[in-house]
């Protein structure tokens, strides 16, 4: 399956589940980490980690499984690592502190209808 289209899958699976502020950025012209980072926010701790279990479920369900997931204990950032794609949620406050947008901002940012 093609990143844009896990892209598109991990994009849905944090607004079915009320993702704050869903950020697509295609960063394949300026880095070889990722083709795209997923970003979302959340308002609490359990909502953080709602967020991250319905994108892990969403992507086994199309056979892609992350190669490393960080940070799902304390739930302030969740990184979950599926090799073209690396999807980031936070909760809002570490999500303003960390300004991942900001730091990438020479990548392309996208809506999910570009994808």
């Amino acid at each position: 399956m093609e990143s844009r289209e896990l892209a598109k899958i991990a994009y849905n699976a944090l607004d079915e589940k009320k993702g704050i502020n869903i950020s697509i950025i295609d960063i394949s012209e300026i880095s070889t980490l990722a083709d795209y980072f997923i970003i979302a926010g959340g308002n609490n701790e359990n909502q953080v980690k709602a967020l991250a279990n319905s994108v892990e479920e969403e992507m086994y369900k199309v056979d892609c499984k992350p190669k490393h997931i960080e940070g799902f204990d304390n739930a302030n950032w969740i990184l979950m690592d599926f090799s073209d794609i690396i999807v980031h949620v936070f909760n809002e406050e570490d999500r303003l502190f960390y300004d991942l947008e900001r730091i990438w901002r020479d990548g392309k940012h996208l809506e999910v209808t570009d994808l």
